[in-house]
C-alpha cells in the first residue's frame, strides 16, 4: 500500500487543503479503504482519496491508509502531516 499526499510532504499552511491518496501495489477487489490518524480512534475516510479542506492545527500528526479485500488487510507506512500555523516563524 503506498500513499502520497498534495502538497508534497504532506506540509502545508492553516486553512490549506490536503489531498491524501491511497493505492494498492497488487490484490483482488473488491477493495475497502479506511483512513485513520494515530492517536484518534476516529474513522476518517472510506473511499481511496482523503480530502481535508481548510486545515488547522488539530490536523498535524500520521495519517494511514488500510485497504481490504475478502482475504487480507494491509496499511501504509505512515505520513506525517505538518500544519504550519500562521505564527510559525521556521515557514517551510
Amino acid at each position: 500500500v503506498s500513499l502520497s499526499a498534495q502538497p508534497p510532504r504532506g506540509q502545508m499552511a492553516v486553512r490549506d487543503r490536503l489531498m491524501l491518496s491511497c493505492a494498492l501495489a497488487m490484490g483482488a477487489g473488491p477493495l475497502s479503504f479506511s483512513w485513520h490518524r494515530e492517536g484518534s480512534g476516529i474513522l476518517l475516510g472510506t473511499g481511496p482519496d482523503l480530502e481535508l479542506c481548510h486545515t488547522g492545527d488539530n490536523d498535524s500528526g500520521h495519517y494511514r491508509c488500510r485497504v481490504s479485500n475478502r482475504d487480507s488487510v494491509a496499511e501504509s507506512d505512515p505520513l506525517n502531516v505538518t500544519v504550519l500555523s500562521e505564527q510559525d516563524p521556521s515557514g517551510w
